[in-house]
C-alpha cells in the first residue's frame, strides 16, 4: 500500500486533493491511503513518533511556518519520502533542491497535472522498493536504497551498515542470510566471511585490502586476492566500465 500524506491550511485545497486522489485511485486501481494535516507540526508530530509516509505534498506558504523549513525537519528523520511541493508561486522552486524535493506543482493542480504526477511518483516508489532493504534499527524501521551501501560488516550477531553519505546503521542479523536475501544484485561481493562490499565504491584492490571510496579498508584474507580481483574485473566488464590494464 502507498501511504501519501497532505499538508496544507486551507481545507479547500486539502478536499481538493482528496478528491484528485479518490478519482486516481479509482481509475488505476491502486491501493493508496492519505493523512491530511492542516498544521505542519501536527505532521511533524507525527513523524517524529515514528510514522512514515511514502509520498508528502507540502504547502510552502503556511501561517507561521515555511514548508522549505517543514521538510529540513522531515528530513532529519526520513530521508527517503518523495516530497512535493505545492505553492501559487515560483519564488522557493531553487531552494526546494536543497531537500532534495521530487517535484515543484503550482497551484491550482488540476485532474490531469495530478494524474501526470502520481503516475511519475510512484514509478520512482516501486524503484526504490525494488532496489531498497528495510532493516529493523533500534530507531525503527529504515528502509535504504541499496545504491548508497558502500559496504557492510558482522560484528557478533549485529550487521552495521555504511552508507555513502557516512551514515551507519546497525540492525540484528547473519552475514549470511543478508548475502542470500541481496544474491541477485551482481554489484555485491562478500570479500570476507564478516564483510560484504559494493563494487561500485571500489577504489582500489591491494595484496592485503580493498579500499573503498570513502577510504575504508576492507581485509582480504590470505589467498583471496586473484580471486577477488577477478570477481571484480568481471563485474565491471558486464557493467560497461572502462578498465585499462
Amino acid at each position: 500500500m502507498i501511504k501519501i500524506a497532505f499538508c496544507d491550511d486551507d481545507s479547500a485545497v486539502l478536499n481538493e486533493l482528496g478528491v484528485l486522489l479518490g478519482k486516481y485511485r479509482a481509475e488505476h486501481q491502486w491501493e493508496i491511503a492519505y493523512t491530511a494535516f492542516r498544521s505542519p507540526l501536527e505532521l511533524l508530530a507525527e513523524i517524529e513518533k515514528g510514522t512514515r509516509w511514502d509520498i508528502l505534498l507540502l504547502d510552502i506558504l503556511m501561517p507561521g511556518e515555511n514548508g522549505i523549513s517543514v521538510a529540513k525537519e522531515i528530513r532529519r528523520y526520513d530521508s527517503v519520502a518523495k516530497i512535493i511541493f505545492l505553492t501559487s508561486s515560483s519564488e522557493f522552486a531553487v531552494e526546494s533542491y536543497t531537500v532534495s524535493a521530487f517535484f515543484y506543482q503550482i497551484k491550482p493542480v488540476s485532474q490531469e497535472d495530478f494524474f501526470r504526477l502520481m503516475d511519475s511518483v510512484i514509478f520512482e516508489c516501486e524503484k526504490a522498493w525494488q532496489s531498497s532493504l528495510i532493516l529493523r534499527c533500534k530507531s525503527g524501521i529504515t528502509r535504504i536504497n541499496l545504491e548508497k551501501l558502500e559496504y557492510c560488516e558482522v560484528t557478533g550477531r549485529t550487521l552495521v551498515f555504511h552508507l555513502e553519505n557516512g551514515k551507519v546503521l546497525e540492525s540484528a542479523g547473519s552475514l549470511d542470510e543478508l548475502c542470500e536475501k541481496l544474491g541477485q544484485y551482481d554489484c555485491f561481493l562478500r570479500s570476507h566471511r564478516s564483510f560484504l562490499v559494493n563494487m561500485e565504491y571500489i577504489q582500489k584492490i591491494s595484496y592485503k585490502a580493498i579500499t573503498l571510496d570513502s577510504l575504508a579498508e576492507i581485509p582480504i584474507p590470505h589467498g583471496k586476492c586473484s580471486e577477488i580481483k577477478r570477481k571484480y574485473l568481471e563485474y565491471t566488464f558486464r557493467s560497461k566500465e572502462v578498465v585499462v590494464l
